[in-house]
């Protein structure tokens, strides 16, 4: 059975991407002169590995898709309050990145936006009240 989920992505400036992963707070392992960095997402660490273009479309045997015309996949993280997602739209923002979804309300019970790093891969920041949630 797997145990671990990586998350491969393609970046045209590795030091960009870098910086923008720290100013949300992730942890971020870099080799110096690398073309590769590992970032770890949340409690279950999830590795998100950031590759220069170059390498990724060598191992991929794709083009890359052209974040600015479709979205390659959303990427959802959990968030502990409302505050929480908030926070993170403004610090991908401040790290170089684009908020494509301000915070909001959804359903009643769902509170989340929608941001994207500086390569246009998109995540999704999302709080879950589940005492709001509807009933089955």
């Amino acid at each position: 059975m797997p145990n671990y989920l990586w998350v491969n992505l393609p970046v045209k400036d590795m030091n960009r991407a870098v910086e923008f992963y720290k100013g949300l707070g992730f942890p971020v392992d870099t080799q110096p002169n690398s073309n590769q960095a590992k970032v770890i997402v949340g409690d279950n660490q999830v590795n998100v590995m950031l590759f220069q273009d170059s390498i990724f479309k060598n191992f991929t045997r794709s083009t890359i898709t052209d974040t600015k015309q479709s979205a390659e996949v959303l990427f959802s993280i959990g968030a502990e309050s409302r505050e929480e997602v908030d926070d993170m739209a403004k610090k991908a923002v401040a790290s170089g990145g684009t908020v494509f979804a301000e915070p909001g309300e959804n359903q009643g019970w769902l509170y989340g936006c929608g941001i994207a790093d500086p390569d246009g891969h998109r995540w999704n920041a999302l709080y879950m009240d589940m005492s709001k949630m509807p009933k089955a």
